[in-house]
């Protein structure tokens, strides 16, 4: 299976005062700049947000101090969300997305199987709204890039009914009672 490397979803367009966000910090990183005078300490944070009904966006900002650095995330997370494509608590096909070194594979799972997944991959999945899904991160484990290739492979989802031929070589689905019928006559 080719790795996915481009993000094709749908920006999502919410109003947010109707909808609640949940919000996840992955990480707080203590960065530093060296200039002429010394070192400028600076704090990065990496956050997810989502409605947990099928939009989820992602960010990494910047600050002085910490909660600046959250805030910025967040407000950024907000503003770049991306339509997910979820059926039945899960995803309608397997993909495998690459951004820098890591790369992201995602599969359907049956209900009641929960999330399989490392830290940074769950939270995006659970800001989605995706609840059964087996996954592994194959490559790199750096969380930025990680993260990325998620929202990267979640934007590239497709429906299984318009893209039947191309999934059932992958994932061959079953025939129902009425379309073996219908054959039938």
């Amino acid at each position: 299976m080719k790795a996915v490397t481009k993000a094709e979803g749908k920006r999502a367009k919410i109003d947010f005062s109707e909808v609640a966000i949940k919000e996840k910090l992955i990480s707080i990183d203590r960065v530093t700049k060296v200039v002429k005078g010394g070192r400028q300490l600076r704090f990065r944070a990496l956050m997810v947000a989502g409605d947990g009904r099928g939009h989820v966006g992602f960010a990494s900002a910047k600050a002085r101090g910490v909660p600046d650095a959250i805030h910025k995330a967040s407000a950024v997370a907000r503003k770049n969300m991306i339509e997910v494509l979820v059926e039945n608590t899960t995803i309608p096909h397997e993909i495998l997305a690459k951004f820098g070194a890591s790369r992201v594979l995602l599969k359907p799972a049956a209900p009641g199987t929960g999330i399989i997944a490392s830290d940074s991959v769950r939270a995006v999945l659970e800001a989605a709204g995706i609840k059964n899904i087996v996954s592994k991160s194959l490559g790199s484990s750096n969380r930025g890039n990680t993260v990325k290739a998620t929202v990267i492979a979640l934007s590239n989802l497709r429906q299984r009914k318009r893209h039947a031929v191309v999934i059932d070589k992958v994932a061959p689905r079953k025939e129902t009672e009425e379309e073996l019928s219908s054959e039938a006559e």
